[in-house]
Parts: C-alpha cells; structure tokens; sequence
C-alpha cells in the first residue's frame, strides 16, 4: 500500500507540482481547480480563501480527491482521496510557505484587501502513485 511517506510519492510532493482539487456542488456536479499544496505532519493540505467555490463545497462535504502531477511528467502523479478539515488557524502562515515554494517569494503577492485565508488538511482515505516514461 502506498502512503504520502514513500520516497517517489514524497518527491512528488516536496517539489512545487501543482495539485488539481475536486471536490463536489450543491448539485453534485464536480468542481475542480488547481492549487498549491504541502505536506504538514504526514499529511495533505492545501489553501484557499473563505468564500470560493472549491472551500464553500468542503465545508458543506468533506470528501475530497487531490491529484499532484510532476511538472515535467504529468504521467508521474499521485491521487489521494479522503476528508478535508478546514480551520483559520495557521492559514496566512501556510500561504506565504507556499509563495515560497512554487513563487520563491517570501510573502503571498495576490491577497485581495479583508481576504481570509482557510487552510484544509486531508485525512488521506487512500493514495495512489503512477508513474510512466
């Protein structure tokens, strides 16, 4: 079983690959976007603001998939599937972490005026790594 701590999936994921998040409507229907994340304390999270689409649908269901693709080869990813918890605490710290990850800037550039930020850690339900080429 594959988990966020083997070697290739940890390379995948301490490199600044994007992450395209889906998560569910109202409808049902499924909405996807693409973001930063990071491992923190073994395990996935990821940043957004209040008030969007994608932390709005985790809030109302929890249900997650998250699929991390290196830049170079987007046949090499990993897709973990789980719940989300969102919280405040520690966001704005999280998004100037990852402006410097995936910006190499010290503090996140595109915060909009009154904007909160909300930080979501995953409990990974399953992981899966594939890799072609």
């Amino acid at each position: 079983m594959v988990t966020l701590e083997d070697p290739a999936v940890r390379a995948l994921l301490d490199a600044p690959n994007h992450a395209v998040i889906s998560t569910f409507n109202p409808d049902g229907s499924i909405h996807s976007t693409v973001a930063w994340q990071e491992v923190v304390d073994g395990a996935l999270n990821v940043n957004s603001a209040l008030g969007r689409r994608w932390p709005s649908n985790l809030d109302a269901d929890p249900r997650i998939t998250v699929v991390v693709f290196a830049q170079d080869n987007p046949y090499d990813y990993v897709e973990v599937r789980g719940r989300a918890t969102g919280s405040t605490d520690g966001a704005d710290e999280q998004i100037d972490r990852l402006a410097k990850k995936y910006l190499g800037q010290d503090r996140y550039p595109f915060r909009a005026a009154g904007e909160q930020r909300v930080r979501y850690v995953i409990a990974a339900d399953r992981v899966r790594h594939q890799k072609q080429r």
